[in-house]
């Protein structure tokens, strides 16, 4: 069923007001979140991108005649079921397709699937290890019962310690409270996730290599850690806080790729009453005597509003859209030690027909392809990322979203996207507009020795590194969670130590982007908790 989007006002047009109640800078997932939940509150609100499409790192484009890509960002999980719900996001064509299962091949020709069966995975895992296989369930408990200690955590505006406000004090008296009444072994277990690694929490319950190289690849992604680093394991509990029906850990694709999740929202925002203007680059936060006036595009056009809210990154949030001057000098000093590095690049292929692996008939692409054999493996890839330069066997989340959406390609081709890891935005005696297309060699020779013949279905690539995605959607080297997922970088003090509250020190200048809590991925969590601060305070006057 088609869905159309009512067509964005360029900037270029010249039509509509100057003048708003709140307006939205970055029509990316989280921009789109907090420019429908105020427009839902009755403010005039306006959402400026300066691309020619929203979705930010979220799109979906055409990468050759009717085969069409998730440039980006490319899966679905981690959405709040809340916004689905209040935003009335089903309506406007939210359709969430489940993932099947997980296949990780191995170079000998063996290979292991997770499915969404409990009875046909356990079989599976059974093949490669018996222990294993009992201690999956236990795996899959523990963790989940972690995952509920933390969602209450991550669906709420944290306190913030420094502020001093009674609201506050409350606020982190009912947090004790709630760690307190955590039973030992989860709590235990929370706290090993959130100061250790991927690979001393998953070696406590397996054996298996090509099963602990599959999980622990989840305490990498888009980090500039290995899964044997202090730090991975918070990036492993933060992918397995995503949800689908109710399944915690679960995720799926979003009907026409990434792009058709942020073309809902903008449907969303639309229909609440919010104003969305495409091709209008911000340059400049107005300010007055501290207070924020309005915005200034790239184009010299100043529009006006008491309340902006900044979906962009730390850096560009803080140090670029404002004067720093303006600011305190502690929060700019924590921006310019906030940590992005990013490390993740994307290569997407248009093929002629599946790949092959062994005997299998090919339904096994119908979800993740996992290309982690072992957590040596990623140790390795991650130890020439730590040196500064591109893994030579890359850690690559492959997905082929063709087999479960066919309307990403012509019949009997497919779209196959591959989240690469470890490239580091700052290459070491390197430059990656030299480096771009021996990144794809190395990418697409990783899949040749594991499906042989890869190489004769490639119809055309496309080779997306760190500085591709900073120069196109504007993260700051990169970083697909607009700043790493670091214990330092998170709740209290993401984005700086006392704001993290979405409020920024100049009266009615926001910030809702993934820099925010909860964080990065596709959540609109950032987005939505903005919203409530921004209503909360509005409100109080």
């Amino acid at each position: 069923m088609s869905h159309p989007t009512p067509a964005p006002t360029p900037a270029s047009a010249g039509t509509g007001s100057r003048q708003y109640d709140a307006i939205v800078i970055g029509g990316g997932h989280n921009g789109l979140v907090n420019g429908a939940y105020l427009a839902k509150s009755g403010l005039r609100t306006l959402i400026l991108e300066r691309r020619h499409l929203v979705g930010g790192a979220a799109i979906t484009e055409e990468l050759m005649p009717g085969f069409h890509f998730t440039t980006f960002s490319y899966a679905v999980s981690l959405l709040r079921p809340d916004i689905i719900h209040d935003l009335d996001l089903v309506r406007h064509g939210y359709f969430p397709l489940l993932m099947p299962h997980s296949f990780a091949p191995a170079d000998d020709g063996g290979h292991l699937i997770l499915s969404k069966d409990r009875n046909v995975t356990i079989q599976e895992i059974s093949r490669h290890s018996r222990r294993d296989a009992d201690a999956y369930d236990q795996y899959g408990h523990d963790m989940t019962q972690v995952v509920k200690a933390v969602k209450p955590l991550f669906d709420t505006v944290p306190p913030n310690l420094f502020s001093g406000r009674p609201e506050d004090a409350l606020a982190l008296a009912d947090l004790a409270k709630h760690l307190k009444d955590l039973p030992k072994r989860v709590l235990h277990n929370l706290v090993r996730l959130l100061s250790g690694s991927a690979a001393d929490f998953l070696d406590d319950y397996f054996e298996s290599e090509l099963l602990k190289g599959l999980l622990s690849s989840s305490g990498i992604i888009g980090t500039k850690v290995g899964p044997r680093s202090q730090g991975s394991g918070v990036v492993l509990l933060f992918h397995n806080m995503g949800e689908q029906d109710g399944v915690f850990g679960s995720w799926g694709f979003h009907k026409g790729g990434n792009g058709g999740l942020t073309q809902v929202l903008a449907r969303a925002a639309q229909a609440f009453g919010a104003e969305i203007r495409l091709e209008a680059g911000v340059s400049q936060v107005l300010t007055s005597n501290g207070r924020v006036t309005g915005v200034a595009l790239a184009d010299g056009t100043e529009l006006s509003a008491p309340i902006v809210v900044s979906a962009l990154d730390p850096r560009r949030t803080f140090l670029e859209l404002v004067e720093p001057r303006e600011l305190p000098d502690d929060l700019v000093e924590s921006i310019e030690r906030y940590r992005f590095q990013g490390t993740s690049s994307k290569v997407n292929f248009a093929l002629d027909a599946l790949p092959v692996f062994g005997d299998l008939d090919g339904s096994q692409f119908r979800g993740f392809t996992n290309i982690a054999p072992s957590m040596d493996y990623l140790e390795r890839a991650f130890d020439e990322a730590k040196y500064g330069w591109y893994s030579s066997k890359p850690y690559l989340d492959c997905c082929i979203q063709s087999t479960i959406d066919p309307d990403m390609a012509p019949p009997g081709k497919h779209v196959m996207s591959c989240f690469t890891h470890y490239t580091p935005y700052h290459l070491k005696g390197g430059d990656w507009d030299v480096e771009r297309d021996r990144l794809g060699d190395t990418v697409q020779r990783r899949l040749e020795e594991l499906f042989p013949g890869f190489s004769s279905l490639v119809l055309r690539r496309e080779v997306v590194t760190p500085l591709d995605i900073e120069r196109t959607v504007g993260l700051s080297e990169g970083n697909i969670f607009a700043g790493e997922l670091m214990s330092p970088q998170l709740y209290f003090f993401r984005p700086a130590p006392g704001w993290n509250q979405y409020r920024t020190p100049i009266d009615g200048y926001y910030q809702c982007g993934s820099g925010t809590p909860p964080g990065g991925c596709v959540t609109g969590g950032p987005g939505r908790l903005a919203s409530q601060q921004i209503l909360r305070d509005l409100r109080r006057g």
